[in-house]
């Protein structure tokens, strides 16, 4: 069974259409990345989908269940982290995941297991007990996505949940992606952070102007736009571009204290650039050939180039 079926969605704020005929089917199971530059229709859509938004027309189901005739039923199978927090200040970690649980129906010594486990894995057990106003963002992040957890939802759904997050914060986040994942939960994210996708996500789909423009594995997406490749070399003193001169070299870029040395065969270039080191007395610092990168993909797909 797919995990989340959305078909043909609309919805439109005034003149504005933000999400235009908008389908995504998501394999139970599975990571699914969504993309799109600001005002796309990604949190529109998400909003859609998780019933807080009513469509001017199309459908949603959650593991079978239609959103809008059964939105109890459907949104039981869900756990949400929107874009912005929703955690109570005035209580504590754990308060707060234990309120969380209580919302699912979860009896109680349930959910005083389920609290701790849940804190240990997030790193919060020793501020279990503290209010949540004296949390940092990212801290307070952590037990936003605990308390969309608590009751191990078969479908989790996540808008941005690493913005402006800590590195330590974020690696939490990610690490609990993937351990919700292994645990069964289908996951629907939402990202700006690329190679975030590009790490966690098995398909992608990418929205620009309300509209899905690719869906695509992330190797798929990257080869679609692979039409130049280069090479990146470092030597150990200055050199001119007009060095760069051999067949197959089709432009050449300084980058910082390296140069780029664009070309349909990095295989050559490689070879003409350590014959040239050798004929000129130079030193390789450093040298490395690119791969297609779904950041080129993103841009050619929504415009940006």
């Amino acid at each position: 069974m797919d995990a989340i079926v959305a078909e043909h969605l609309r919805k439109s704020f005034g003149p504005v259409t933000a999400v235009d005929d908008v389908s995504i089917t998501i394999p139970e199971g599975s990571i699914y990345g969504f993309l799109g530059p600001n005002g796309a229709g990604k949190t529109t859509t998400i909003r859609m989908i998780t019933g807080v938004l009513i469509p001017d027309a199309g459908s949603v189901q959650i593991l079978g269940t239609d959103v809008q005739k059964e939105p109890l039923t459907a949104k039981l199978k869900l756990g949400v982290i929107p874009e912005n927090s929703t955690v109570y200040s005035d209580l504590s970690a754990e308060q707060n995941l234990i309120i969380s649980g209580k919302f699912y129906g979860m009896d109680r010594e349930t959910i005083k297991e389920r609290a701790g486990e849940i804190l240990e894995r997030l790193g919060l057990s020793a501020r279990k007990d503290d209010y949540v106003r004296t949390f940092s963002k990212g801290m307070r992040q952590r037990i936003s996505i605990g308390c969309a957890i608590v009751h191990s939802p078969p479908v989790l759904i996540l808008d941005e949940p690493t913005t402006g997050l800590d590195v330590y914060s974020r690696r939490l986040v990610l690490d609990t992606i993937r351990e919700m994942n292994q645990e069964g939960s289908t996951i629907l994210l939402t990202t700006h952070n690329i190679e975030e996708a590009n790490a966690l996500c098995s398909m992608i789909s990418v929205i620009n102007r309300g509209r899905i423009v690719a869906t695509e594995s992330p190797e798929r997406l990257k080869k679609t736009f692979d039409t130049s490749r280069y090479v990146e070399v470092a030597f150990d003193q200055g050199v001119e571009a007009g060095l760069f001169s051999a067949p197959g070299i089709t432009r050449v870029e300084p980058w910082g204290d390296k140069w780029r040395i664009f070309t349909e065969n990095p295989d050559a270039a490689v070879k003409y650039l350590a014959y040239l080191a050798e004929q000129e007395h130079l030193t390789i610092v450093s040298i490395a050939t690119s791969n297609p990168t779904l950041e080129e993909a993103f841009v050619r797909l929504t415009g940006g180039a």
